[in-house]
């Protein structure tokens, strides 16, 4: 499944990207104290990372011993600002991502991120609790 999931972000397919989910999937952003719990919220978050996200590519792929740990390395861009990353995925017994965890440095990207993200908060608030 990280494969697919892999595939849909580098195809940037909204759509495609949720289906990747667990509904119980945890998200954990790199500028936010707290978690986000479900679906719906998660499947918001990283439509709006498509949006403030520019130029972004997986660089390398990490994969655990048992096939459910995932680490995705990305470099991407939020205006002039380079961003690299990681997103850290773990799967359900289904093949599914029910633990999301993303890291980025260096600090004025995570800067630059908050600051984008916030800007996109209130339309992805409206996206979670339209579906």
């Amino acid at each position: 499944m990280v494969i697919d999931f892999r595939t849909a972000v580098e195809a940037r397919d909204p759509d495609a990207i949720a289906a990747t989910l667990a509904d119980n999937v945890v998200f954990r952003s790199p500028v936010a104290f707290k978690p986000y719990a479900g679906k719906p919220i998660t499947a918001a978050i990283l439509r709006g990372v498509l949006r403030v996200f520019e130029n972004f590519r997986y660089v390398r792929e990490l994969n655990g011993d048992d096939g459910r740990d995932h680490a995705l390395v990305f470099e991407a861009r939020i205006g002039d600002v380079a961003v690299e990353g990681c997103d850290f995925l773990h799967l359900d017994e289904h093949g599914l991502i029910d633990e999301f965890t993303v890291m980025v440095r260096p600090l004025s990207a995570a800067q630059a991120l908050a600051a984008a993200m916030a800007a996109q908060f209130e339309q992805i608030q409206r996206e979670a609790t339209a579906g």
